[in-house]
């Protein structure tokens, strides 16, 4: 069995998992989730979330993978036979299923990379990037071609991920985070910086804070402040805990979590300042509202922001800087998830990690293929992100709540956070905290998750997501949740190369 790897420091690993946290989401989702949800006052039901769900569960990761030593399915078949594939479902559904389409979005920043050169989409960015990038306008799901330009931009997409991963932990992963993650935070500053100052910039960003508390009566509101932080921070991925396991035994978990915790949300939160100054300079120069130049997600990014580019003094430089940035944010966590599967498939069946990283890129490549497809490539990205992050991953995460609220017992990891607590004139608020986080854990964070899952099953049945018909729902969006359950339930069933150890006492 070759050597578990390890982090060269704590300040790697903490790049690393930030690096992992922040990503695309956190600069192109949040700002329009809080835009929508009440602005400023949006900020109360996330900060309640991010204490209630996000710190908790990211607590329970890490203290379990540190703990246990393992990667997801070793950490839950240790606690018991039975649960082992939670720790497979997970990384499976992530690995096969979110990491193939989100290289694919990172690909698309890579184009747009080179077509903020030559301002590629000239007066029309909506109809360059739908149209003529990603060959939209046939029949809904229809096949129109493949685009060659897209698989290539991916292909250096995968490319760089298994140069970073094929090289392990300390020699991989944490040498690229310890480049990526200054020039992301460097990038992001001078953005932000810029963006302050441009006119229009103040009509932006009052948007984008000022308060709105009626809306914070609309239980939506509170879903989607829940949904932000847990999948902003990469819950139920396995990351963390693939990414904990190795960190040395004697290790601030309590201290770590925070510093993770509140570095992603405080970086999504003051991203949001760059992405509404620059829409209140378009604005501005459009003599437009406000709303008119807001959009959501992807449109923010590929229509909204090239709007800005072309209007932009030096705006050839802040697209090439844009879009460079969300290619580093995506690349950080790229990488987590093809640790968090390649760990789990090295601790489980003996296979050399080379032969293992090889095996999961060429696989995902091919995979990612499939939304490289032009008409139908976006349309079937949105179904199966949306089914995997309403469903997938906040199942793992009640599962995760109970199995170690309610049958693991949560002492064994608080005992553990607690004994790395050093001692000082903190310690006694540190550890009436960590009481919390037990309750946290028991009953606060399965009953927030789950009735975020009972609401959208609740909108799923009363209008068809966004539309789509409901066979390519069902094929796509649950049809592919149930496949990595069946390959998570065929990888679980497998024996082990190598002996599973007990529960350890200390």
């Amino acid at each position: 069995m070759e050597n578990r790897g390890q982090w060269g420091s704590n300040v790697g690993f903490l790049l690393a998992a930030i690096g992992s946290a922040i990503g695309l989401g956190n600069i192109w989702r949040f700002p329009y989730v809080a835009y929508k949800s009440g602005g400023g006052a949006f900020l109360i039901p996330y900060v309640l979330a991010l204490v209630t769900v996000g710190i908790p569960i990211l607590m329970l990761e890490l203290s379990l993978g540190n703990k246990l030593r393992s990667s997801a399915p070793k950490a839950f078949r240790i606690i018991s036979k039975k649960f082992e594939w939670l720790g497979w479902w997970a990384v499976t559904f992530v690995m096969f299923g979110i990491e193939m389409y989100y290289i694919v979005i990172i690909g698309w920043c890579a184009n747009f990379i080179v077509f903020s050169l030559t301002k590629a989409w000239g007066t029309d960015p909506n109809g360059f990037f739908f149209g003529k990038f990603l060959g939209m306008g046939g029949e809904p799901l229809s096949f129109n071609g493949i685009s060659w330009v897209v698989i290539a931009a991916i292909a250096v997409i995968w490319l760089v991920n298994w140069l970073i991963t094929y090289r392990g932990i300390e020699k991989g992963i944490e040498k690229a985070v310890k480049i990526m993650m200054p020039l992301l935070f460097i990038i992001t500053i001078i953005i932000i910086v810029w963006s302050l100052f441009l006119p229009g910039a103040k009509t932006g960003i009052s948007h984008y804070v000022k308060p709105d508390f009626t809306k914070i009566t609309d239980v939506k509101v509170w879903i989607a402040a829940f949904g932000q932080i847990f999948f902003s921070l990469s819950l139920g991925f396995g990351i963390m805990i693939a990414y904990a396991s190795y960190l040395p035994k004697k290790t601030n978990i309590f201290k770590n979590s925070l510093i993770i915790g509140f570095s992603n949300s405080g970086y999504e939160v003051f991203a949001g300042f760059g992405v509404f100054s620059i829409l209140g300079y378009m604005a501005t120069q459009q003599g437009a509202a406000i709303q008119d130049v807001v959009q959501s997600s992807i449109g923010l990014a590929f229509v909204a922001y090239p709007k800005a580019i072309s209007l932009l003094p030096f705006g050839t430089l802040f697209g090439v800087l844009f879009f460079f940035l969300l290619c580093i944010a995506g690349v950080s966590s790229s990488i987590s998830i093809i640790e968090a599967f390649s760990s789990a498939m090295i601790d489980k069946f003996n296979i050399p990690r080379h032969k293992t990283i090889n095996t999961v890129c060429l696989v995902g490549f091919v995979g990612s293929m499939i939304f490289t497809a032009k008409n139908c490539g976006l349309q079937m990205l949105d179904i199966v992100d949306h089914f995997i992050n309403q469903y997938g991953l906040i199942t793992v995460g009640v599962v995760e709540a109970i199995i170690i609220g309610w049958l693991f017992k949560t002492d064994l990891l608080k005992d553990h956070m607690e004994s790395n607590i050093p001692d000082g004139g903190n310690k006694k608020m540190f550890m009436t905290l960590l009481k919390l986080w037990k309750y946290c854990i028991k009953f606060i964070t399965p009953l927030a998750l789950g009735v975020a899952i009972i609401f959208s099953l609740i909108e799923e049945f009363t209008k068809p997501y966004e539309g789509y018909p409901v066979k390519w729902l069902l094929i796509l969006g649950v049809g592919w949740l149930l496949a990595t359950f069946i390959l998570a339930l065929i990888f679980s069933s497998k024996p082990w190369k190598n002996k599973i150890e007990q529960i350890p006492e200390n």
